[in-house]
C-alpha cells in the first residue's frame, strides 16, 4: 500500500513539472516530462509494484541472491587462477607445440639469429641489394604499361 502511494505521488508531481514546462513553451520537454511521470502508475497498475514488494521483503529471495553472488565470485576467482598459473594442466608449452622448423625471421637478419649454432667464425650472409627489392613491382608496373 505504502509504495503505491508513492508512485502515485511521484507521478502526479512529475505530471505537475511537465505542466509548468510546459507552460513556459517547452512542448518536446514537457512531453518527455510526462511520458517519465506516468511510468510509476503504470508500474503500480501492471502489479509490477507489488511483485517486486513481495519480493524484495521475503528473506529466501535475498539468499538466493547471496548465492549467485557466490558462484558469480567462484567462477571469476577459478578463472583468474586459471589464467595466472605457470603450470597449467593439459596445456603443452609454446615451444614444443610449435614445428621443429626454423621460426621467422627478419629479411637483412645476421647469421646467429638464423640458427646457424651461434658459431663465432661465421660470416653474415651478404644482404640484398636495394635494387633487387624493387624488381618484382617494376615488372608488375611494366606489364600494365606505367
Amino acid at each position: 500500500m505504502l509504495a503505491e502511494t508513492i508512485c502515485s505521488a511521484v507521478s502526479a508531481a512529475g505530471l505537475g513539472i511537465a505542466a509548468v514546462t510546459a507552460y513556459r513553451k517547452r512542448f518536446l520537454a514537457a512531453t518527455r516530462i510526462a511520458a517519465y511521470s506516468l511510468v510509476p502508475v503504470g508500474l503500480v497498475l501492471t502489479g509490477v509494484v507489488q511483485w517486486v514488494s513481495g519480493m524484495v521483503f521475503k528473506p529466501t529471495v535475498w539468499i538466493g541472491f547471496g548465492l549467485l553472488g557466490l558462484a558469480w565470485v567462484l567462477f571469476t576467482t577459478t578463472r583468474a587462477v586459471e589464467r595466472r598459473g605457470p603450470g597449467r594442466a593439459g596445456k603443452a608449452p609454446k615451444a614444443a607445440a610449435g614445428a621443429p622448423g626454423r621460426e621467422a625471421v627478419a629479411p637483412d637478419a645476421s647469421v646467429p639469429s638464423l640458427g646457424t649454432g651461434g658459431r663465432q667464425g661465421a660470416k653474415p650472409a651478404p644482404a640484398a641489394a636495394p635494387a633487387d627489392d624493387f624488381s618484382d613491382i617494376e615488372a608488375i608496373l611494366k606489364k600494365h604499361g606505367i
